[in-house]
């Protein structure tokens, strides 16, 4: 029978800006998360013109912790991806002594994680850097942030070395490429150029971030994590399938410098042929050499196709595509596709052989409470199981493969448009797009299911 390893971890990923709120509480700075109260598809404001967002309360996870903890310990998580807000430990970003509030809060929601014995696995930085470091460095475009994200690493590393034994870096490094405000605090408009050089800054940073948890606490394991974007040839064309190859580099580029520690050939020869100009500086690449990550996390939503004919392109949700005729869609649009998820298991695999960690997945729709006062999402059922059955089908072709954690295992804002209303949980939260809601928690039907999974170690899954 195929299944799932014993030490599997099976729980679900939430982010800091999306969940929290009290985006001003205990000495938090502002976010450039906070500058986009209508999502990362909407142009970015400034602290003169900032107007509230939803995400200034969200679901209010900064109080209610305790509860949501509770609720995902009795589905039966033992693993919980969440982010720190880098706001909440160095407000502006380049601060010689970090924000105490902000470290003990964090203290207490580890406490509350190992007392339901469910292991905390940690973003350093998932969509959101301090503003401050925007305004008055233009971001990760200036080489300075390197080190200011060196210092707030080595606190959260020095202060959570005895309560958190797995790390991610970047969440979805590769969207700055989409969305250069989000991913690296640069205008929408920015060039190549400069969202390289930016991206380039990052790397460094990562790679700093991988040496110092090694040396710190090295009884950890950091990945970095990819928005897992897999492009299929629109035909077997041989002009589409290096179409395919070359929208498959674009997001593999990341991964390969940092896994294998240096910049790839295809992407010099992209450089080269596009009057990209990297300033390195002595010591960047050994930097990058030194520093493999420990495994390979990512986001798996949807795959896409690729086409040599420009024609064919599709404007989807922040990243484009060619749409696949085989496949259905999501409320969203958002391809529906189980086996893209085994197809990338093993090519990831197959490219780095590392662990590998599927940290998002889930499905994203507009849940309604029935008559019978209970929220009957079957179709949220039936995507993850058959992807879960797609990933055990991986597990079985020989990947190694750590763990599980669905996104959005309690109701949270979306990122990309900052609503309510796109639902991801199994824990339905009373809130809707317009701010009005009582907070209330609810279970969902999938909260039942994913209990059971879980509980089985997969068993229950229909394949």
């Amino acid at each position: 029978m195929l299944q799932f390893p014993n030490d599997f971890l099976w729980g679900g990923a939430i982010a800091a800006n999306q969940v929290e709120g009290a985006f001003d509480l205990d000495g938090k700075g502002l976010s450039t998360s906070d500058m986009l109260p209508n999502g990362i598809l909407s142009p970015h404001q400034t602290r003169i013109d900032r107007t509230d967002g939803i995400k200034d309360v969200a679901i209010d996870f900064y109080h209610r912790y305790p509860e949501d903890i509770a609720l995902f310990k009795e589905m039966g998580f033992n693993c919980l991806r969440l982010s720190i807000a880098w706001t909440r430990i160095f407000p502006n970003g380049d601060e010689l002594e970090p924000n105490e509030a902000g470290l003990a809060y964090y203290d207490r929601i580890f406490d509350e994680l190992a007392k339901h014995d469910i292991q905390p696995f940690v973003t350093l930085s998932h969509y959101e850097m301090p503003y401050a470091l925007v305004e008055n460095y233009g971001g990760w475009a200036d080489r300075q942030l390197i080190e200011f994200f060196e210092r707030y690493v080595s606190t959260v590393f020095n202060r959570y070395k005895d309560k958190v034994k797995l790390w991610l870096t970047f969440n979805e490094i590769n969207m700055s490429l989409h969305a250069p405000f989000t991913g690296v605090g640069l205008p929408e408009n920015a060039n190549e150029q400069a969202i390289y050089q930016a991206i380039h800054h990052q790397l460094i940073a990562n790679a700093k971030a991988v040496t110092l948890c090694k040396r710190l606490i090295p009884d950890a394991k950091i990945g970095n994590m990819l928005l897992g974007a897999i492009n299929y040839p629109y035909t077997c064309n041989p002009d589409d399938v290096i179409a395919a190859m070359q929208e498959n580099n674009k997001w593999l580029f990341f991964g390969d410098v940092q896994t294998r520690g240096k910049y790839p050939g295809y992407m010099l020869r992209y450089f080269r042929e596009n009057n990209i100009d990297i300033v390195m500086e002595d010591g960047d690449l050994a930097t990058l050499a030194s520093a493999s990550v420990d495994f390979i996390s990512f986001s798996y939503y949807a795959s896409g196709c690729a086409s040599a004919d420009p024609k064919q392109k599709e404007v989807g949700n922040i990243v484009d595509s060619v749409p696949n005729p085989y496949l259905e869609k999501s409320q969203w649009g958002w391809l529906i596709d189980p086996k893209g998820l085994r197809i990338l298991l093993n090519f990831l695999y197959d490219r780095y052989q590392k662990p590998l960690f599927v940290v998002e997945n889930g499905l994203g729709a507009r849940d309604e409470i029935s008559e019978d006062g209970e929220i009957h999402d079957d179709y949220r059922i039936q995507y993850l199981n058959d992807h879960l059955v797609q990933a055990r089908e991986a597990i079985a072709d020989g990947v190694e493969l750590m763990g599980f954690t669905s996104w959005g295992p309690i109701d949270l804002v979306a990122n990309s448009t900052a609503e309510m209303s796109k639902r991801y949980g199994y824990i339905y939260v009373d809130r809707a797009n317009d701010g009005t809601g009582t907070l209330i928690r609810k279970r969902k039907k999938s909260f039942y299911w994913y209990q059971d999974v879980i509980k089985t170690q997969g068993d229950s899954l229909i394949q």
